[in-house]
């Protein structure tokens, strides 16, 4: 017979129940569902509101562990979400447009994008400074610019506005850069570049660092009138917008420019129970994304219709809304 002794028998019993709490937290971490949110560069108004989204969706729903990822914008979202290497992004409308006709950059790859939700306008944001005298796109012919991060829906955007304005692209600039927010508002103050394009909500942090430089005289470019070129192009998924005087440090006039809606896109083979779930958490804390980032008080039921979603709606989403009382016309 063997025989244990009252402390071997407690220590055998400790080390079985921590084999089973660790076979329990093991079981757990293998059951937990990730979603990865890709957002945008940190200069921009996606990441934020991602983080906090992440937040939110990690508190609200039982098994979820999500994360924001840092991308560089709608293009390489809509990229990741046709690889399933991103399960939930924000973008804007004409790349998602694109990703599900597999144009453009998504040439030959269609993504089954589905809008869940509308957000809020992106604006196209056209920078500059007092002494590099450019006020409209045409002074810029013979200037270095910065397009945006390659594979971001900047980039996609300022390509088709300069050609909207009459320019080449290949031809018409002493040099043309492929820079992050932050890294063409450093460009400029360092002189290696005279304006460059970023889209996203207002107001961002890049351009508020820029125009709070000591020294320096902030310009917004207006473009406005190159609506009708690039609708005649690309279709009515761009508008005029005014972003007012006042809202980045040393702009003095209103700003005269054009706007994408953008959306929360997921695949269409999306658990309809999870969309419902995101959308639910998320339609909760509206006020408090509105807190993270003003651009999240545009977030509205007004918003959810099918013309500025571009893209078909996932099943789930077109239920949750039209439950809400949206119209989705």
């Amino acid at each position: 017979m063997i025989h244990i002794s009252r402390r071997g028998a407690l220590g055998a019993g400790l080390g079985l129940v921590a084999a089973q709490t660790g076979l329990a937290s093991l079981a757990s971490a293998q059951t937990t569902q990730q979603i990865a949110i890709a957002t945008g560069t940190t200069g921009g108004v996606y990441y934020p509101l991602g983080g906090a989204l992440a937040n939110y969706l990690t508190r609200g729903i039982p098994g979820v562990s999500a994360t924001a990822e840092v991308t560089a914008g709608s293009t390489a979202n809509f990229q990741l979400l046709g690889a399933s290497r991103a399960q939930l992004v924000f973008g804007q409308v004409d790349a998602a447009v694109d990703s599900v006709r597999g144009a453009g950059p998504f040439r030959g790859r269609v993504v089954p994008t589905r809008a869940i939700a509308v957000l809020y306008t992106n604006r196209m944001q056209v920078v500059t400074t007092a002494d590099r005298n450019i006020r409209s796109i045409a002074d810029m012919k013979g200037k270095r610019i910065s397009t945006g991060a390659p594979a971001s829906a900047t980039e996609l955007f300022a390509r088709r506005l300069i050609a909207a304005a009459g320019l080449d692209i290949a031809k018409d600039f002493r040099g043309v850069e492929r820079l992050s927010p932050a890294e063409s508002t450093n460009a400029i103050r360092d002189g290696k570049i005279d304006a460059y394009f970023f889209v996203s909500g207002i107001p961002t942090s890049a351009i508020t660092d820029l125009g709070a430089t000591p020294g320096t005289q902030l310009v917004m470019v207006d473009h406005a009138d190159a609506l009708a070129n690039i609708v005649r192009e690309h279709g009515p998924v761009y508008f005029a917008e005014t972003i007012p005087a006042g809202t980045y440090p040393g702009q003095t006039a209103p700003n005269q420019q054009l706007s994408v809606a953008n959306i929360l896109g997921m695949r269409d083979d999306a658990s309809p129970q999870l969309v419902t779930q995101i959308l639910n958490i998320l339609w909760d804390n509206r006020e408090d994304w509105a807190r993270v980032h003003s651009a999240a008080r545009d977030f509205t039921l007004e918003q959810q219709k099918t013309a500025a979603a571009g893209v078909p709606w996932h099943p789930a989403a077109d239920a949750f809304w039209k439950s809400k009382g949206a119209s989705m016309g």
